[in-house]
């Protein structure tokens, strides 16, 4: 008998069904720099009700579109945005702790807005795509390594990775 190596990785290697959407969860929370400098800059203020409801409001709809329940999505968007404005908060204390380290200058705003939309579409697709996984019992064991793995490549330090992780607190149900 000849044993051969498998073209195909082993199923604990293959990659999490939640990566994707851990990672555009990841990719939003990374938005909240230039947003933050963009606010810091113009003298604006972090908490903003009426583009969170946006926010919220489109996600809704392009979950009941996809026939997901759109208050499990509210959920997970609520804790994205409240992650996301933890981590402008921590750079705001940064730069009020330490003047030199603070922007001078940002981006546009509607350019970190722009990503952020396009990030919501691909988290709203991501969910009802991975139905079954985020309401499976191995959800939990699953997305604590995707987190961990996520994190590792993006290399987040403290302040992100906390992010990540409240951002992402509702996934498994």
């Amino acid at each position: 008998m000849v044993l051969t190596a498998s073209p195909f990785p082993a199923a604990a290697d293959a990659p999490s069904p939640l990566f994707a959407l851990v990672d555009a969860a990841a990719q939003r929370l990374q938005t909240a720099e230039p947003v933050a400098a963009s606010k810091w800059t113009t003298g604006g203020s972090i908490s903003d009700p009426a583009r969170e409801r946006q926010v919220i409001d489109a996600v809704t709809a392009a979950a009941k579109s996809q026939n997901v329940d759109p208050d499990y999505v509210e959920r997970v968007f609520r804790d994205q945005i409240d992650a996301t404005v933890g981590v402008e908060y921590g750079y705001f204390s940064e730069w009020k702790l330490d003047p030199a380290s603070a922007p001078t200058t940002a981006p546009d705003l509607s350019d970190s807005r722009s990503a952020i939309d396009g990030y919501n579409r691909t988290m709203v697709n991501e969910i009802a795509a991975q139905w079954n996984t985020l309401h499976s019992p191995t959800c939990v064991g699953d997305l604590e390594a995707v987190r961990a793995a996520v994190a590792a490549s993006r290399g987040f330090d403290d302040l992100h990775q906390r992010g990540l992780t409240f951002a992402t607190r509702s996934y498994c149900r």
